[in-house]
């Protein structure tokens, strides 16, 4: 089930949605629902990576090739 939100946009962000989401062949909805998506992941990593790096610094690891010689 789909539930309706209404936002408003300054006029020239509304404009850049239009534009964008004609420029990807998508309604603006869908790309607006995209871009919620994107952002929702992104702050979700981003939490998830700032609780492990303080486990992975007492651990030792460091640098991309610390993981790489635990995980190989």
């Amino acid at each position: 089930m789909r539930a309706t939100l209404t936002i408003s946009l300054p006029p020239m962000l509304r404009r850049d949605v239009s534009r964008a989401a004609k420029f990807r062949r998508i309604s603006e909805s869908e790309f607006v629902r995209t871009a919620v998506q994107r952002q929702l992941w992104t702050e979700a990593f981003e939490e998830s990576r700032r609780q492990a790096v303080p486990q992975a610094r007492a651990a030792g690891i460091y640098t991309d090739e610390d993981v790489f010689k635990i995980v190989s």
